[in-house]
């Protein structure tokens, strides 16, 4: 089993823009002191670094839980398992899983099918999910550190009532699952009231870091992958990334210099691409990692992704002509799990015999470098991240090398890349607008405001 590989080479030029490689070299000592001061705890946020030596601290009678628990939930047979949560609390575990899974396995009828609520709050989305669920199996699990989410909340209110009226209050409490606090919250009283299966969020462990705790670990195992060789991926990665490895060996450490010094050239944006359609929601577990840890204080990357070679057809026009904001980080798998061979054709009329006898990954690899000259060509600097293939190990791997590098890179900015205070301005703001008790004043001053909007007539 390989270790995933970092290629800067296209990012480095002495055109303006690009990295300076002498500049490069500098970030030699800042990154290594931010990556020990990670492993140490003494940077900013460091009540929420749990996840730096996580892999390392996964018992073996923990994962034997877990995929105990997922063996008692697939031996009901059921149809589907409806994991609620929102941000992080749903999206490495759908990244992992769309990873690995075939991209057709909601039709072939593999279960159980691992669907999400709580993500969103469309009326029409929850309607839907009710309605599949009276005709079929069903189970849930519900993540949730306070229980008082409103998104994750509201869902599990109306699928607990369908649960229970389905199966009976009993049996309800059998098919549900409490991802949760240790110790309080409202889904913790109600987990012990009810006396649902339960797990624990670690309290030094934030959403968007907890794909290696039960948030990611319970649904994974449950739609059937390897949590062992996922969390062994993770361990690996660990010790390739430590606080004694170097820079010049430091993949984390070197990924986080490289964005740093673009974004210093005044590239603003990175864009995450990948040229394999499992890894879409892998690219939007990113998006959540780096934008939620380093959009504050008016600095930050912006995080963007594509899924080429579709996205060639449409942004793929931007990315070559359009401003030079954004360099490009792509996920390349250097080996795919089937085999395609493109036929001969007698008529030709596609003038496709050129390829014949070739896989279509090959195609895929030569789409891949062509897009990458192209658009080094057109001034877009491109960091190259390979691994191996699309399983546990390397998924494990590629994780834990995103989560260092992104702490890394927040200390880089000076901001504290473990906290969120801007999420909460939509919520204060929604609560007032829902006249939420205890939000009385907020709530007279934004209707005030919507009130005294004008009407312009066109």
């Amino acid at each position: 089993m390989k270790q995933i590989k970092l290629d800067l080479s296209k990012a480095f030029s002495k055109t303006s823009g690009f990295i300076s490689p002498d500049v490069f070299d500098t970030y030699k000592l800042s990154t290594e002191e931010h990556n020990n001061s990670l492993h140490e705890k003494t940077g900013r946020g460091s009540d929420y670094v749990g996840w730096v030596n996580l892999p390392n601290e996964i018992s073996d009678e923990f994962l034997t839980d877990v995929e105990n628990t997922a063996k008692i939930i697939r031996d009901k047979n059921i149809d589907i398992y409806v994991v609620i949560g929102i941000g992080g609390s749903y999206l490495g575990a759908k990244a992992v899983i769309d990873a690995l899974n075939n991209n057709f396995a909601h039709l072939k009828g593999d279960k159980p099918a691992i669907l999400f609520a709580g993500q969103n709050i469309s009326e029409d989305y929850l309607a839907e999910l009710r309605d599949l669920l009276k005709t079929k199996e069903w189970a849930t699990c519900v993540i949730s550190k306070s229980g008082t989410t409103t998104e994750p909340a509201l869902a599990f209110r109306v699928l607990k009532q369908d649960l229970e009226e389905k199966y009976g209050k009993t049996e309800a409490q059998l098919r549900i699952c409490a991802v949760t606090d240790a110790s309080k919250g409202a889904l913790k009283t109600l987990a012990n009231e009810e006396s649902y299966k339960t797990f624990v969020i670690p309290d030094n462990v934030g959403g968007r870091y907890s794909v290696l705790t039960p948030v990611g670990l319970i649904p994974i195992a449950v739609a059937g992958f390897n949590i062992r060789a996922l969390v062994k991926g993770a361990k690996d990665m660990v010790a390739a990334t430590g606080a004694k490895v170097p820079f010049e060996k430091n993949i984390a450490c070197q990924y986080a210099a490289a964005r740093h010094a673009l974004y210093t050239e005044g590239k603003k944006i990175e864009i995450l691409v990948n040229f394999q359609p499992k890894l879409h929601y892998m690219s939007e577990w990113w998006k959540q990692l780096y934008g939620e840890s380093e959009g504050k204080d008016s600095k930050g990357l912006f995080p963007a992704s594509v899924d080429f070679s579709s996205d060639l057809h449409s942004m793929g026009q931007y990315i070559q002509e359009g401003e030079r904001l954004m360099f490009e980080t792509v996920v390349s798998v250097e080996n795919p799990d089937r085999e395609v061979i493109i036929p001969k054709d007698k008529a030709n009329l596609d003038k496709l015999n050129f390829l014949s006898g070739k896989n279509v990954d090959y195609v895929n690899k030569m789409a891949e470098l062509g897009t990458q000259i192209a658009h080094v060509d057109g001034d877009v600097p491109n960091i190259k991240i390979e691994i191996e293939r699309l399983d546990e190990y390397n998924l494990g791997q590629l994780i834990y090398f995103f989560e260092k590098a992104c702490g890394i890179s927040g200390y880089l900015i000076n901001v504290n890349p473990f906290d969120q205070p801007g999420v909460e301005a939509y919520k204060k703001n929604m609560f007032a607008l829902l006249e939420k008790p205890g939000f009385e004043n907020e709530t007279k001053m934004l209707k005030g405001r919507i009130w005294k909007v004008p009407v312009v007539n066109v």
